[in-house]
């Protein structure tokens, strides 16, 4: 078991935090509003939470979770995260956080723009491709015939294995995508996005549990779209 700093409590963090709570690790949470807003969560979750500010947050953390709009990435504090596995689940939405031109163009992806603002750490991509509501619903034990994965990329093979553990004890198998470079299999706009892991695309409430096989192929199909 580890200490999981969360920088970001919102969808995402939050349910990654229960997730690891119920798993039995400790985790530190913060938000940009301060910590005194995050009392509710933390009260829900127990003896294992602690809010604090993100600096903290990151010092706190053996594993640490990115999890804000993509237009606040540089407000990420690094010195605490230099020599860390830092997960980034960020996602470019134009319309939210303005336009990047080096993604527009796709010279580059989001979790590479988070990599060049903290040199030191070790970031991977992960929890960026499914709904929060179905993150949470579809952990499973391992072994378990309905146990889903979810794709992560990263430049360092001791960070994804990292992450896999991690995402193992939260309910989920990894599949290792390749490079942070390669992100862009399993961002917006592509077969292996939240859609997947939904039984409806016009019924968001019913979870669809995937496994590596169907995940791979949804990141295949993505490279064929890239490619035609």
């Amino acid at each position: 078991m580890t200490t999981v700093g969360l920088i970001g409590s919102g969808n995402i963090g939050g349910t990654v935090a229960r997730l690891a709570v119920a798993a039995g690790h400790d985790v530190v949470l913060s938000n940009s509003r301060g910590p005194e807003t995050l009392k509710d969560l933390v009260a829900e979750l127990g003896p294992r939470a602690q809010a604090a500010t993100p600096a903290e947050a990151a010092a706190a953390g053996a594993l640490v979770v990115v999890t804000i709009p993509l237009r606040a990435y540089r407000e990420v504090p690094a010195a605490p995260l230099a020599g860390k596995t830092v997960i980034d689940t960020n996602n470019y939405y134009p319309e939210r956080d303005g336009h990047f031109p080096e993604l527009d163009d796709e010279s580059t992806t989001t979790s590479e723009l988070l990599q060049a603002h903290l040199p030191e750490s070790r970031v991977v991509k992960a929890f960026n491709n499914i709904y929060f509501a179905h993150l949470r619903a579809l952990a499973r034990p391992a072994g378990a015939a309905d146990r889903s994965a979810l794709p992560i990329a990263g430049d360092d093979a001791g960070a994804k294995a990292a992450v896999t553990a991690f995402l193992d004890s939260l309910g989920y198998d990894a599949v290792d995508v390749g490079p942070l470079a390669e992100g862009w299999r399993f961002q917006r706009d592509t077969a292996a996005y939240a859609g997947l892991y939904s039984a409806d695309p016009n019924d968001w409430e019913r979870p669809a549990a995937r496994n590596a096989e169907q995940v791979r192929a949804a990141l295949a199909a993505a490279r064929r779209y890239a490619d035609s």
